[in-house]
């Protein structure tokens, strides 16, 4: 009986922890399981926002204000610091997002597709006409 409401209550009690994993766990998958690069870019943004659940909830304190001086002295504080670095990876993150956006927009342009097996064969092609001609183009 005891057993059943501390099992209950650890799982309820730390639900940020699992919806981060389930998160990740969905943004991994996607990774792993597209072949479309559009796709695989929206698996790595899952993930990056996991992170940033994890961090962000670890940060705040039940009860705790934003870090401003007050004249109360028992005021308490939730940790800016994660928040601070929090908003440097989404800055990180968005331009890496961009970043990537532009490599498919390249990829698709030269291959005339997104989709990774179809960039793969055409590659394949590519490097035995190359050695058949003697690696002239």
């Amino acid at each position: 009986m005891i057993w059943d409401e501390l099992t209950a209550e650890f799982f309820v009690g730390h639900y940020n922890y699992w919806m981060t994993i389930v998160l990740m766990m969905i943004g991994l998958y996607v990774v792993v399981s597209r072949g479309n690069l559009v796709k695989k870019i929206v698996g790595l943004n899952l993930f990056q926002t996991s992170v940033f659940m994890l961090y962000i909830s670890m940060a705040k304190i039940f009860g705790g204000t934003a870090p401003i001086l007050t004249d109360n002295p028992d005021e308490v504080y939730s940790n800016p610091l994660p928040h601070v670095l929090i908003l440097t990876a989404i800055v990180v993150g968005v331009a890496t997002t961009a970043l990537g956006l532009a490599l498919i927009i390249r990829i698709r342009e030269s291959f005339d597709t997104i989709e990774e097996d179809e960039i793969f064969d055409i590659e394949q092609q590519m490097a035995k006409n190359a050695t058949s001609t003697g690696g002239e183009r």
